[in-house]
């Protein structure tokens, strides 16, 4: 067995700035002697939505390269673990190319950070939608345990993760979900990585967030990712479709059904969808890391 090589590692709570809440991210630095096998193993046992590699990048505009992994597999991209990265990155050190923001390259090509005050924002790549067909829609209608006349929106969004995101008529009942992943499994067959559920609240209901969202990623390993960041982005673009709201900004909460609390904070521009929130540093320390032996 090859002698292991001494990695630092971080984990960053995201979408919160109170320890043990929102969504935790293993970020493993130095990664570039590190074999894809031996990342997805590492990322099975850590057993996190998301644990990434902090890689060389090979983009000129790029200020690092990240590789991004579930349980299961590697991702293009991801949100949440994109902001837990980019807090470790910085609090190790580095100097942003450009002042004030961070380029990630990542397998959906090069995404911009934007560092605004103790808060990230991620560009969301462009979304690219399709209508789910009745096959999908009938399985997402059973597996979440809905009626058809509950949905007020549905749709196939691609940001490099693909997510089924449904928007429904009550908060409450978005809390109150109890899916069947049993049948929502087949959905990773046809190349959907999650689902999100997501509903406007009410006014009246004195909650410090405008949109409640829940997203399930049964074929990942991960039965509910605590607080997504590319299921919010997904969430958000269906949003800008669909003109559920009417605000160029606005605050998701998501977590409160795993007991993580997280907030995500949107912003429309003119031609981006950013999405972002606080970061908290959890755990340094460094892992023993036997790069080639996984077979």
């Amino acid at each position: 067995m090859p002698n292991p090589i001494q990695r630092r590692l971080r984990t960053v709570d995201v979408f919160t700035a109170v320890p043990f809440k929102g969504n935790p991210v293993a970020v493993i630095f130095d990664a570039d002697e590190i074999d894809s096998a031996t990342m997805q193993a590492l990322a099975r046992w850590t057993n996190l939505s998301e644990t990434t590699f902090v890689c060389k990048p090979t983009s000129p505009q790029a200020d690092y390269r990240l590789r991004i992994f579930t349980p299961a597999q590697e991702l293009p991209f991801a949100g949440h673990p994109t902001l837990g990265s980019a807090r470790a990155i910085l609090e190790s050190g580095l100097t942003p190319k450009t002042p004030g923001e961070l380029i990630q390259e990542c397998g959906r090509g090069n995404v911009r950070v934007r560092i605004d005050g103790d808060r990230l924002f991620f560009a969301l790549p462009s979304p690219r939608f399709a209508d789910p067909s009745d096959s999908m829609r009938d399985t997402l209608i059973r597996s979440l345990g809905i009626e058809s006349d509950e949905i007020v929106a549905a749709s196939v969004i691609d940001v490099g993760p693909v997510w089924a995101t449904v928007a429904i008529r009550d908060a409450t009942r978005v809390v109150a979900l109890e899916p069947r992943y049993d049948l929502m499994l087949p959905l990773s067959k046809q190349g959907i990585v999650g689902v999100n559920v997501f509903a406007r609240t009410a006014s009246s209901s004195g909650t410090p967030y405008d949109v409640e969202v829940r997203s399930f990623v049964p074929g990942e390993g991960i039965a509910e990712d605590p607080v997504c960041g590319s299921g919010n982005g997904c969430v958000a673009a269906l949003i800008q479709r669909e003109r559920l709201l009417t605000t160029s900004t606005y605050v998701a909460g998501q977590g409160q059904c795993v007991g993580r609390e997280g907030r995500i904070f949107v912003s429309f521009d003119a031609d981006v969808i950013w999405i972002g929130g606080h970061a908290v540093t959890v755990v340094h320390g460094e892992i023993a890391v036997n790069a080639g032996a996984v077979e």
